[in-house]
């Protein structure tokens, strides 16, 4: 879902109810500053990208690193940024209005247009590089020209419709004060939505040309001025913000509202100066017709429907979790609604976006020739490299939170107005998303081979399969609990429906892909996740008997304990995973410490 701490927002097409992203709102840009790294991506893939020739997995694996640094600064700075803003507003009403006036242009811009842009953009960019005399330069003007515009009219539109728009998101237990809050933030926040497509074309047009970092470094700006503001607002508002109910003064909003957008504005166009050393120099241009704006266009009327499915099924969501807060509130339990839950999902989506986006990144281009090619062979063992290459990082990270969780959201979220059993309601409550972290990264992968198919109608159809599952299975969870238990257990059932959704999905997903492309190495791939998933089970295994002895950290909420929790019990369960994987012979685990070790200055 939206990101409102500086992720990509292309995340939220392709990441139903995900909380905030960047779809995670999960998707897929932050997805060159890496000439300053000493490592030029392009060289290992931006040259063949344009030139349509074969890229080795091993240089696959070297970009991804590239990026990978790229985007561990960004997604951290995001963290760090979430930690700054739970210092500052707490985990109650207050903060809830803020994530949800901030939440909002992501929403509308994902809803309107950028999830058509990351479905379409990049395969049809890449095939007017590869055909057009010009080099593709042509069709990103015109491209580029046309979004802009229509980005301009959806902003004024939304920022006149900010009252209706939260109307839809907000629940109704909302007071009048409270529900003014957070309309006086979506106002502020609603111009973001053209800087955000803004920032989504400029990083597909140096994607397709090779050069992956900025768009990846270009968040780390994004999170320095949003953290600046939450601390500036901390200076001036002191601790009385986040106890307040549902009320700030008009400076307070406005700081907050404002300094979260001009963090966007920076991070679109600290791309402009990168984009003139990759030899491009966008011009407006309003022919748009004869160009080939045809077929995109009809590619992303499903692409919007998609999302349009998406953000329906996340606004019953919403709607729901911000209702446990203003209940909590009521009856004295313990904060924890909206932003509880959009913590406990960035935390969740965190290893996703690290991992899975940076592998996926550098695979899109390749996938998007062979696809082009109709090398159907060759498209299927990518999205199997794909998977089993991000899976042997996944399993492990997912089984780390599942454990850990309620260490980290202590260490991670209990600073300042933000309560201990508020922090450990986020912890509890990613412990209940990590269940999905598998099939979450591995419908990402097959929503992408869709794409280089360009099958976005069959992305639609599932989507909507994948978000009736989730409101089927999340709100009648939902409703059993909500108002009976503490606030904590209800967005837990939220949780629990999204996992399950995706894992009913990723099975269906999988079987319809597999039948479209002429078959998927199904039989490899599941028996090399297999393996991963017993030494998986080992690790969490020994992981959870070493934790008996630190069982008491939840009540007591010492920092101290939960970073001696993640340290010790996170580093014997890496190394009971990385034997349990020697011995099961998987070779992506081997593959990619190897990889590592010849990145880190020990392994020279």
């Amino acid at each position: 879902m939206p990101d409102a701490r500086g992720s990509d927002p292309a995340d939220a097409a392709d990441a139903p109810v995900a909380p905030m992203h960047g779809e995670e709102l999960e998707d897929a840009l932050s997805e060159e500053l890496a000439g300053d790294l000493g490592t030029d991506p392009s060289a290992a893939l931006g040259s063949e990208s344009a030139a349509g020739g074969s890229t080795s997995r091993g240089s696959v694996l070297r970009s991804s690193v590239v990026m990978g640094v790229g985007t561990v600064l960004s997604r951290f700075g995001g963290v760090l940024r979430g930690m700054v803003l739970a210092a500052a507003l707490g985990a109650g009403v207050v903060a809830d209005a803020f994530n949800l006036g901030n939440t909002l242009p992501n929403v509308v811009y994902i809803l309107i247009i950028g999830g058509a842009l990351n479905a379409v953009f990049i395969p049809q960019l890449v095939r007017h590089m590869k055909d057009d005399p010009d080099g593709g330069d042509g069709y990103a003007h015109s491209l580029i020209t046309l979004v802009s515009t229509l980005l301009l009219v959806v902003t004024v539109l939304a920022v006149l419709a900010a009252p209706w728009i939260v109307g839809i998101y907000a629940t109704p237990k909302y007071t009048p004060d409270q529900l003014s809050l957070a309309t006086a933030f979506a106002r502020f926040c609603l111009p973001q939505i053209f800087f955000y497509g803004v920032y989504t074309m400029l990083s597909q047009v140096l994607n397709a040309r090779g050069h992956f970092g900025a768009p990846m470094f270009a968040p780390v700006v994004n999170n320095v001025v949003a953290i600046a503001t939450f601390v500036l607002f901390m200076f001036v508002a002191g601790g009385k913000a986040a106890a307040a109910d549902g009320q700030l003064d008009p400076d307070q909003v406005a700081l907050l509202g404002v300094g979260t957008t001009l963090g966007v504005v920076a991070q679109a166009l600290v791309l402009i100066p990168v984009l003139r050393r990759a030899s491009y120099h966008w011009r407006p241009s309003f022919r748009w017709r004869g160009v080939g704006l045809g077929t995109a266009g009809s590619l992303a009327f499903w692409t919007i429907g998609l999302v349009l499915v998406n953000q329906a099924a996340y606004a019953v969501i919403v709607r729901l979790a911000t209702g446990v807060n203003a209940t909590s509130q009521d009856v004295g339990a313990t904060p924890a609604g909206l932003t509880v839950y959009t913590n406990a999902h960035l935390m969740f989506v965190l290893p996703h976006s690290v991992i899975t986006v940076s592998l996926v990144a550098a695979l899109l281009p390749r996938m998007s020739r062979a696809a082009h090619d109709r090398a159907f062979g060759d498209l299927a063992s990518d999205i199997s490299t794909g998977m089993r290459q991000a899976s042997a990082l996944i399993v492990p990270a997912a089984v780390g939170l599942m454990t850990l969780g309620t260490a980290a959201g202590i260490l991670l979220f209990q600073w300042g107005n933000t309560s201990v059993a508020s922090a450990v309601a986020t912890g509890r409550v990613a412990e209940v998303f990590a269940l999905g972290m598998l099939p979450f990264t591995l419908y990402y992968v097959i929503l992408r081979g869709w794409y280089a198919v360009e099958r976005t109608r069959t992305a639609f159809f599932m989507a909507i399969v994948l978000n009736a599952l989730n409101l089927a299975l999340a709100v009648p969870l939902y409703e059993a609990v909500v108002g009976r238990v503490d606030g904590p257990i209800a967005l837990g059932a939220l949780a629990l429906g999204y996992v399950a959704a995706y894992w009913i999905t990723l099975v269906v997903a999988w079987r319809v892909l597999s039948r479209q492309i002429g078959g998927l190495p199904t039989r490899s791939t599941v028996t090399s996740l297999g393996r991963m998933l017993l030494a998986g089970l080992a690790m969490f295994a020994v992981m959870e008997l070493a934790q008996l002895p630190l069982s008491g950290m939840a009540e007591s909420g010492s920092k101290v304990l939960a970073l001696l929790d993640i340290v010790v019990v996170g580093l014997v369960g890496l190394l009971v995973f990385l034997g349990a994987a020697r011995v099961l012979r998987i070779g992506e685990v081997t593959e990619m410490v190897a990889l590592v070790r010849r990145r880190l200055p020990l392994g020279r």
